[in-house]
Formats: C-alpha cells, sequence, structure tokens
C-alpha cells in the first residue's frame, strides 16, 4: 500500500540516481564544480523532490503536472551524463549505472502519468 511518495518505487529508485549521480560528479574536473557539477545535482534532486511535491497534492491534475517536471528533470540528467560521455569526463563503465536507473524512471514516470491521465478523463 502507498501510502506516501517515500513508498512509490519511482521515488526509491530516483534517490538511487541521486546518490548515484552524487558519486559521479566527484569524478569531474575541478573547472565544472561551478557549471556542469552544479546543474547534474540541481536537475537530480529535482526529480524526487518532484514526485514527492506532486504526491503531496490535493488534485492529480497537480500530481501529473509535478510528474511532467520530474520527467523533465530526468532527461536533463541523462543529457548532462551524455554530455560527460562525449567531452570523456566519465567513461561508459562509469554511467552504465545511472544511465539505467534513468531509463527505469522515464518508463516509470511515463506509465504514471498515462494511469493518472486516464483517471482524470474517466
Amino acid at each position: 500500500m502507498v501510502r506516501d511518495h517515500k513508498d512509490l518505487t519511482v521515488w526509491q529508485k530516483s534517490m538511487d540516481l541521486l546518490v548515484e549521480v552524487y558519486r559521479l560528479v566527484k569524478k569531474l574536473p575541478r573547472e565544472e564544480t561551478y557549471a556542469l557539477s552544479d546543474q547534474m545535482r540541481r536537475a537530480v534532486v529535482s526529480i524526487p523532490s518532484n514526485i514527492a511535491e506532486g504526491r503531496a497534492r490535493s488534485s492529480e491534475k497537480d500530481y501529473i503536472r509535478f510528474l511532467f517536471m520530474a520527467r523533465g528533470s530526468r532527461a536533463e540528467v541523462e543529457t548532462q551524463l551524455l554530455a560527460c560521455l562525449r567531452l570523456n569526463y566519465l567513461d561508459e563503465s562509469d554511467v552504465e549505472q545511472a544511465l539505467s536507473l534513468s531509463s527505469e524512471i522515464s518508463s516509470m514516470l511515463n506509465t504514471m502519468i498515462y494511469k493518472l491521465s486516464l483517471k482524470l478523463k474517466a
């Protein structure tokens, strides 16, 4: 039974991604401390935060809106991880776990948005 956001698998996986991205950011070059590193941390924190805030809202319409924001932040994190690969800041083996989690989270968010949207139309 889902009592609050902490019971949601998508929130739990988002927190796992948060930990993984924070671990990866430590490997980035020092000159990226206030650029890419900061942006990655802000974006990854936004994913579980928006899921939690949406779940705490009083309407499903609000919940869906926050899930869309979480979905956008997830895409941002994925893009930043891929940028790190292209810039040779990280190796494929470094980002494999984070990209896998990101993909899982994307599927879960899409499913949640779809199912909640169906409920609104009913």
